[in-house]
């Protein structure tokens, strides 16, 4: 109760959530901005070929150059300030064509507009040499059809394609949680401990209680603390970014990493079972246990903090002062961070490998493991030993 209404736990409580968004809500719209870039490609095409192929986007458009040199057409786009120019020599065979074309920009080119022009250049060959073969341009377009084989499961459900993947983000993100909230309270646990020792507090409440109620006590506490600090910042956050999102006109799922940079070739068309499609992901999303993994958040949440909190505590009343500490935390991060990476590369991977079920067995790295591991799995295949052994032994 003294650190809930303590001034500086109060102010953070109701700032941070302020911080956090805004952090997201600029970067979202820094990224807006900077895909609304229209970017400006001169093609000097010399040659008989490529004639139809680059094709104006929204965000990429291409003017053609005519009976004009290569130096002047340099000249004429660095003064103009578009984004490059694509030299096309004139030659007789593709092959050398394609050899010999340049694209020229007064910077590192962008790489996406760099691997548009690459594709397109790669179709081409590909075709001609397909041709030179005996194939036919109908018969290119029937080859070059995309493929995705067909999977299911043993009962005859329909698999999704990058369904584990976001069941194992869904575990991430409880994992990371865990972590964070153990990092930043159990540090408050450790210096407490200190600053009672430091004021010789702590003599006078000896003599009143037992050290493992005073112990458990400050670490029930300082967690009853957190968890409400936390309720408020996840509340609070959730309607300050939806507001924010509404009021910037955001779309967060028009962010893209690459920068949205459009097709030289076109901007393929939706597929026309794309609406089935989120569909099935949806119901799968829906299928996840989320009452069984909001269970299991809660139980490893609270051992997990157990037992780290009691470390961060052992350090505190190790040392004289919290500058000493400062050696003592790496040791501590260290099973923190290795489950975060284990949990990235192997468990994500193949949640049942040995690497997976030994890491959910070691108890300082079990409470982030298995949260990654549940989403994407089976209860009655998480567990190695069958039964709930591995839950309490952990």
């Amino acid at each position: 109760m003294a650190k809930v209404r303590n001034k500086s736990f109060v102010i953070m409580t109701f700032l941070s959530p302020i911080l956090m968004v805004g952090m997201i809500v600029l970067i979202a719209f820094l990224t807006k901005v900077n895909d609304n870039e229209r970017r400006v490609i001169v093609v000097l095409n010399e040659s008989d070929y490529f004639s139809n192929d680059f094709n104006s986007t929204e965000r990429t458009s291409y003017i053609n150059f005519e009976d004009i040199s290569l130096e002047a057409a340099k000249d004429s786009v660095a003064s103009l300030g578009y984004s490059g120019l694509l030299y096309i020599p004139d030659e007789k065979d593709l092959e050398k064509v394609a050899g010999r074309s340049f694209f020229y920009t007064k910077d590192a080119p962008n790489t996406g507009v760099l691997d548009n022009l690459e594709d397109t250049f790669r179709d081409r060959l590909r075709q001609r040499r397909l041709q030179e073969l005996g194939v036919s341009e109908k018969e290119f377009a029937s080859m070059d059809k995309s493929f995705e084989i067909n999977t299911a499961t043993f009962e005859g459900e329909q698999n999704l394609k990058g369904i584990n993947e976001i069941k194992a983000a869904i575990g991430g993100g409880f994992g990371y949680l865990i972590m964070m909230f153990i990092i930043i309270y159990g540090g408050f646990v450790m210096r407490s401990v200190i600053e009672e020792k430091t004021s010789r507090i702590i003599e006078v409440i000896i003599s009143s209680v037992k050290p493992f109620q005073l112990m458990l006590g400050k670490i029930i506490g300082t967690s009853l603390a957190g968890i409400t600090q936390f309720a408020i910042w996840i509340v609070s956050a959730g309607v300050l970014m939806i507001v924010a999102f509404a009021i910037f006109d955001i779309d967060p799922s028009g962010i893209s990493p690459s920068g949205g940079v459009g097709s030289g070739i076109g901007v393929a068309p939706p597929m026309p079972d794309a609406n089935q499609t989120l569909n099935l992901y949806a119901q799968e999303i829906f299928k996840i246990p989320w009452l069984m993994l909001i269970t299991f958040f809660i139980i490893y949440f609270i051992l997990g903090y157990l037992i780290y909190s009691s470390i961060y505590a052992a350090i505190g009343a190790a040392v004289d002062n919290e500058t000493d500490t400062q050696q003592f935390i790496f040791p501590i991060i260290l099973p923190l961070m290795l489950a975060i990476y284990v949990g990235f590369f192997s468990v994500f991977n193949n949640p049942h490998g040995p690497i997976a079920v030994g890491f959910s067995l070691f108890p300082l790295t079990s409470p982030i493991v298995m949260l990654m591991r549940l989403p994407g799995v089976l209860v009655k295949t998480v567990y190695p030993f069958g039964n709930w052994r591995p839950l309490f032994c952990c």
